[in-house]
């Protein structure tokens, strides 16, 4: 039985490990991880502490490397933030051009890299000093730290802090059932109507890649040749269900013989792409109430996805590692894409362990056509490219005919 998957719970509920065939780097490295014991006051005092006493440092010395690296991305993020916010004002949107970095980062080592910050972000901070960290992190990232779940001292790593659950009632959910919620806090980037037999989705302006890259070969997305056959077939069959009781509807008031295929309106097939900052929260919800029936990983690179990546990088969605979900909600399919991106070690699905993106796929209603390739969407987001969305909000809505 496939399972089925409500609005309030975390959307994914096992781990998966994008980095299954982790190797170890150096005796270095090696020697970092294990635990060592604490050094004796009689090996100190005999003058053979050394060993034991360098043992101590490790941990200092993790956290030391963490409030380094806090400091260069809140850095680097208020450069990025006041750069953009100038675009903004002047009205410009960047296209995509590759530059000499996006060739570069082909030739790091991003999946080793990202298996070192995995470690280092699993390494436990000392209580004492697990509030300040966090702080600094919020601060550099813009986080509600007053929404988090547990107090800060409880959470023993960077790791356990990025994933953190939020007190009950701080996402409230849209109880329209006619609209579409965000299943994660982020930034929009891109969202539209998918048409056309080689339907394509925007992931910066001026290129875009073809939505089966992004799913797979086997995925259930229906194509426009299956929704038009779907619906005439059911269409069809309601007209031939009601015409013989048709010629009783007729009104006094206006004299008008029913038509029940008037009003029925067709299908459509929208995405969304939502950006994830490193601060935000990154646990994935369900956006409806649907039924998943297919789970994909594709192995990939892991590139960075942030801003200028997008603008950069080709096709950097389908090049990069990633999960798939695919199912069925009231409207028709619906498909979920978690991409990974450097730093990003391993995923819980239903977490992101650092800032990611989330491409929601779905059927949604549209009216009748007006004319050969001329519709009027019954489906409307309500969000900008650029905006700031959070867990339960309505993405867009539909309105019954």
């Amino acid at each position: 039985m496939k399972p089925r998957v409500p609005h309030r719970f975390p959307l994914f509920y096992y781990h998966t490990r994008f980095l299954n065939h982790s190797k170890p780097f150096t005796s270095f490295t090696k020697k970092l991880l294990t635990p060592q014991p604490p050094p004796s006051i009689n090996a100190a005092t005999n003058g053979g502490g050394n060993s034991q006493g360098d043992s101590s440092y490790f941990l200092p010395g993790a956290t030391v490397a963490t409030i380094l690296m806090l400091g260069a991305l809140h850095a680097r993020r208020m450069y990025d933030d006041k750069k953009h916010e100038e675009m903004r004002e002047k009205g410009i949107e960047l296209e995509f051009q590759p530059d000499a970095k996006a060739s570069f980062l082909r030739l790091l080592p991003l999946r080793s890299i990202s298996r070192c910050w995995g470690q280092l972000t699993s390494m436990e901070i000392p209580v004492w000093l697990r509030p300040h960290v966090y702080r600094a992190w919020g601060r550099a990232f813009h986080s509600n730290l007053e929404e988090a779940a547990l107090p800060l001292e409880e959470y023993t790593s960077l790791k356990e802090f990025f994933a953190r659950a939020l007190k009950e009632g701080s996402r409230p959910i849209n109880a329209d059932p006619q609209c579409l919620v965000s299943p994660v806090d982020g930034t929009v980037l891109r969202f539209g109507e998918l048409k056309g037999a080689g339907a394509m989705i925007e992931q910066v302006k001026g290129f875009s890649y073809p939505v089966f890259s992004l799913l797979g070969a086997s995925s259930l997305l229906p194509t426009a040749a299956d929704i038009n056959v779907q619906e005439e077939h059911t269409e069809s069959i309601t007209t031939t269900e009601k015409s013989k009781k048709s010629w009783w509807r007729v009104s006094l008031a206006s004299p008008k013989v029913w038509d029940p295929t008037s009003s029925r309106a067709k299908r459509g097939l929208f995405y969304c792409v939502i950006y994830l900052n490193p601060g935000d929260y990154h646990r994935i919800h369900s956006p409806a109430d649907w039924n998943i029936l297919v789970r994909r990983h594709f192995s990939g690179h892991l590139y960075p996805v942030n801003e200028r990546a997008t603008r950069t990088i080709r096709n950097l969605y389908i090049e990069n590692e990633r999960v798939i979900l695919e199912g069925v909600w009231q409207e028709g399919f619906m498909a979920l894409a978690a991409v990974g991106a450097t730093n990003i070690g391993s995923i819980e699905l239903g977490a992101f362990n650092m800032g990611s993106t989330v491409v929601l796929i779905f059927q949604a209603p549209i009216s009748k056509l007006l004319q050969e390739g001329d519709s009027s969407q019954e489906f409307n987001f309500n969000v900008k490219c650029g905006d700031r969305i959070r867990v339960g909000e309505a993405l867009g809505r539909w309105h019954s005919s």
